[in-house]
């Protein structure tokens, strides 16, 4: 088995998107941490995992990526109890939920999908960084495209907008993993950064969207969905800065390729400042 002897967490693995990633990790050997908030959710996926599959380790953590505090946690017990960190999956995500804050108030969806896997990142880099073949695999969406971010509209400070709201946040996920590895290349790291997004995947995401249009879209399967974040992990081409998708008409479906990356997470300058901010007001220890 071809990752033994490696060690991987993959946010939000309980379900959908995570629990593919995870499952295909630990059947190929690896030590796996299913994170995740709910333990029942967690045990229950791990029992079905170890139903379909031997393989590796499986090991549930709780992880709220809402709450800065539990991330911390969450990070200080992986690194008190592992030497080495080959993969970081940063798959967790909330999309279009009625309007609500996290723990530290900012609007749910920037709170998860960014600033909770930004410090998770933060927290693990020195044994992310100290694993040689390392990489981290932020999620991001089609939802990106034509988004913005607005410094000004973090905490709800203006009239909530869910899809306006979950595109700020993927295309602040899709910033962090470009700017991430551009510093990482800076600063002559060996730690990659890459991006996926998983097209029209039918997941539990998708809980709040409206059942009539959800109807008439023709989505993949999780496990399909999930395979441009596998190439990210373990694709041998696969290199930091890319961004993976599917290869179909506007990247909705089909098999793992290099996906576009709108120009609007392409301004260096905007992305130097949310990371700038977003280190700040994490208070995490990336050393850059």
């Amino acid at each position: 088995m071809e990752l033994a002897g490696k060690t991987a967490i993959v946010t939000g693995s309980n379900t959908g998107l995570g629990f593919e990633t995870a499952l295909d990790l630990f059947q190929k050997g690896a030590k796996v941490y299913v994170a995740c908030r709910d333990e029942e959710k967690g045990l229950n996926a791990i029992e079905r995992m170890k139903a379909i599959s031997s393989g590796g380790e499986l090991i549930y953590s709780h992880l709220d990526l809402a709450s800065l505090s539990s991330v911390k946690d969450f990070a200080e017990k992986v690194t008190a109890s592992e030497s080495r960190l080959d993969l970081l999956v940063n798959n967790a995500g909330v999309m279009i939920p009625p309007p609500s804050k996290s723990k530290d108030g900012f609007e749910l969806q920037f709170g998860v999908n960014f600033i909770g896997h930004f410090a998770l990142t933060g927290h693990l880099f020195n044994l992310l960084e100290s694993t040689t073949g390392s990489r981290v695999v932020t999620l991001s969406s089609i939802a990106h495209r034509g988004a913005i971010i607005d410094f000004d509209n973090f905490k709800l400070e203006k009239p909530y907008n869910n899809w306006r709201e979950y595109g700020q946040s993927k295309l602040a996920d899709l910033i962090f993993a470009l700017e991430f590895e551009k510093r990482l290349r800076k600063n002559g790291c060996q730690l990659m950064s890459l991006a996926a997004h998983p097209g029209f995947s039918k997941t539990d995401l998708q809980k709040y969207m409206d059942k009539n249009m959800l109807d008439s879209l023709e989505l993949m399967t999780a496990k399909e969905g999930a395979q441009p974040t596998l190439a990210a992990c373990l694709r041998p081409d696969a290199k930091g800065g890319q961004y993976w998708g599917p290869d179909g008409y506007n990247e909705q479906k089909g098999k793992p390729a290099l996906a576009k990356i709108d120009a609007v997470a392409l301004d260096e300058k905007l992305n130097s400042k949310l990371w700038d901010w977003a280190k700040k007001i994490t208070e995490v220890n990336f050393p850059f």
